[in-house]
């Protein structure tokens, strides 16, 4: 359904810095990078998916209410690796790793990025 998402970031040396030390943890790595931008994605795939961007119109990056980034990891451990990794590099803890009462294997770690995004980390595999 989705072809990409993107966050912004008002200083994308820091946002790099963070992500490049959280993505690999769930299978994506920095695989494009431009002066205003950086992008990630798995191995195998065609493209970035996942954008850290300085906004186009070049006012202050800010984090939508209510929106929520949910990235695919490859198991529970992933998960837990995820959080563990973001908060040692600054994040604020949204959720802990856990089941979430969605469905049965619905197990979620939630944080905010130094810019304010709220990213989580999501295994719907049973374990």
């Amino acid at each position: 359904m989705l072809l990409y998402v993107t966050v912004g970031t008002n200083d994308l040396a820091r946002a790099g810095a963070f992500y490049d030390a959280v993505l690999p943890l769930l299978g994506y790595r920095r695989q494009k990078q431009a002066k205003d931008e950086i992008g990630y994605g798995a191995d195998e795939d065609v493209r970035c998916r996942f954008w850290v961007v300085e906004p186009f119109n070049r006012e202050p990056a800010t984090f939508g209410n209510g929106v929520t980034i949910a990235l695919d990891a490859p198991s529970r451990a992933a998960v837990d690796a995820f959080h563990a990794a973001a908060l040692a590099h600054g994040a604020t803890d949204e959720g802990a790793p856990g089941l979430r009462p969605f469905h049965a294997n619905f197990y979620a770690a939630f944080v905010r990025d130094l810019d304010g995004n709220k990213i989580s980390a999501v295994c719907e595999r049973p374990e």
